[in-house]
């Protein structure tokens, strides 16, 4: 006799939600929407390009060289043992993974405001996945990274810490979440104040030359500088991605801990604001 037993799902859709409610099993059962969207927008960015996904090694080459130019030449600002070139290439790779993940997620509402008013899924699903995104450009970049490393290895000129490449991971993690955190907020903002999307872009590249990416951290000194770039939430882990690729940086215990501590808040924060919004933002974009 056949079984005739099915399993059933529902979803009740309502108005009413907790400023915390994640829904995360929700959000789960709709993984394979997340792996979608993100390749919807890594598609979507070099469709119709002639070089394609190439721009993801062509823009750190040219920037770097900028950088080697500009602030090596002119400016003279030293890279301790680490060659120009490569320093350069790892703070931009790691650079642009944070940058990325803050400006895809400051659209995410009215980029996608046509989607949204159409059909229902968790729309948490479209910041993990432009995160996941970036994440994905960022493994690319690192290939550039990784054969410059080895060469540069190879001459003896640079010595990583190889165990340290295990922090890796968790420097993702942190800059993701920070970076979808600090995104969200901004999108659930520019639903009523439209300015904030042009001020994103001019903030984050404010935001670049106070973290230590074209520049190590020694050389701010001790002073006050220093100070400054430490309140920075970005440093540390840019500083403990450096030490792990590069051999070179630090690993900063308690700017680490203000880091992780200002990314819990900017999340929890972001949450709430989310799903506040996410309520009402049809009538306003």
């Amino acid at each position: 006799m056949a079984d005739t037993t099915r399993e059933q799902y529902y979803t009740l859709i309502t108005a009413k939600h907790n400023w915390f409610d994640l829904n995360l099993k929700e959000v789960w059962q709709y993984r394979d929407l997340i792996v979608l969207f993100t390749k919807r927008n890594f598609q979507v960015r070099y469709k119709q390009t002639i070089l394609g996904p190439a721009w993801l090694f062509i823009n750190p080459i040219i920037s770097s060289l900028i950088y080697c130019f500009i602030f090596g030449r002119i400016a003279g600002i030293g890279t301790g043992e680490v060659p120009q070139l490569l320093f350069y290439m790892s703070g931009n790779a790691i650079w642009a993974f944070f940058s990325s993940s803050v400006n895809r997620n400051a659209s995410t509402f009215t980029a996608n405001a046509a989607l949204f008013g159409k059909v229902y899924f968790p729309r948490l699903t479209m910041p993990i996945s432009n995160v996941l995104t970036s994440v994905l450009e960022f493994g690319i970049q690192m290939i550039l990274v990784l054969l410059f490393l080895i060469y540069y290895v190879i001459m003896g000129v640079v010595h990583p810490n190889l165990l340290a490449w295990l922090l890796v991971p968790v420097i993702l993690l942190h800059l993701g979440v920070m970076g979808m955190g600090c995104g969200i907020i901004i999108s659930s903002l520019t639903t009523k104040y439209r300015d904030l999307s042009i001020l994103v872009t001019f903030a984050i590249q404010l935001w670049m030359y106070i973290t230590p990416v074209v520049y190590p951290l020694s050389q701010a000194g001790k002073g006050w500088i220093r100070m400054i770039l430490l309140i920075n939430p970005v440093t540390a882990p840019a500083e403990a991605f450096r030490y792990a690729v590069l051999g070179q940086g630090e690993i900063l215990a308690m700017p680490l801990v203000w880091s992780w501590t200002f990314t819990i808040v900017v999340v929890l924060a972001g949450i709430m604001i989310f799903n506040k919004v996410e309520r009402t933002f049809m009538d306003t974009v």
